[in-house]
């Protein structure tokens, strides 16, 4: 009798030990959390180029006895320029005008450097800024008087462009170029018009 309670005890601690070790039909599931990593989008630069139409509007006082006289000449010609965005916000574009179109009596020519900031108020539109240093001629022609006012100094402006898709823009933008300089307070403001490529 005890012998029959031994042999079962031995039994049964035998197969509780086998199925231990042997695995069994238990499973220990690790517990293990993956945490999400965090990746920086990279920063590409945007390169791009445009050509446009520019209307350069300037005033001066007039050469004669009354001062109180200004003279106004509108004249029309083209616009480069050529710059990166180097964030969604920010930029640098450098800018040449030469306006010589229908002159009465003045033609200029305009380079600079410009620092571009700009909003995105949606995936097409977006506005922007324009502030930097610019070198600026305007030669005068009076018939038998001719001059040269050159002057170099901040300019600024703003502007707007709409994306048509990743690579062609349309824009149109004011900008002051100066204003009471030279011997005759000479102002100049021009608006410009076109078309954008980005690379």
């Amino acid at each position: 009798m005890k012998l029959n309670k031994i042999i079962k005890s031995v039994i049964a601690a035998t197969l509780v030990t086998s199925t231990a070790f042997a695995g069994g039909d238990i499973v220990v599931e690790p517990n293990v959390v993956f945490e999400p990593i965090e990746v920086e989008p990279e920063l590409v630069p945007v390169y791009y180029v445009g050509i446009g139409a520019v209307a350069s509007g300037l005033s001066r006082e007039c050469a004669c006895k009354s001062r109180s006289e200004r003279l106004k000449d509108m004249t029309y010609g083209v616009l480069l320029k050529a710059g990166v965005m180097i964030t969604d916000y920010i930029g640098v574009e450098a800018r040449y005008i030469n306006a010589s179109i229908e002159s009465d009596f003045s033609e200029m020519q305009h380079y600079g450097l410009y620092l571009k900031p700009q909003y995105l108020v949606n995936d097409e539109t977006k506005v922007y800024g324009l502030l930097g240093y610019g070198k600026t001629t305007v030669d005068y022609d009076f018939g038998k008087r001719e001059s040269t006012l050159s002057e170099s100094g901040l300019s600024y402006g703003a502007g707007l462009e709409y994306a048509f898709d990743d690579n062609i823009g349309l824009w149109v933008d004011m900008q002051h170029i100066f204003s009471g300089e030279g011997t005759f307070d000479t102002d100049l403001n021009l608006g410009a018009a076109g078309v954008s490529y980005n690379f």
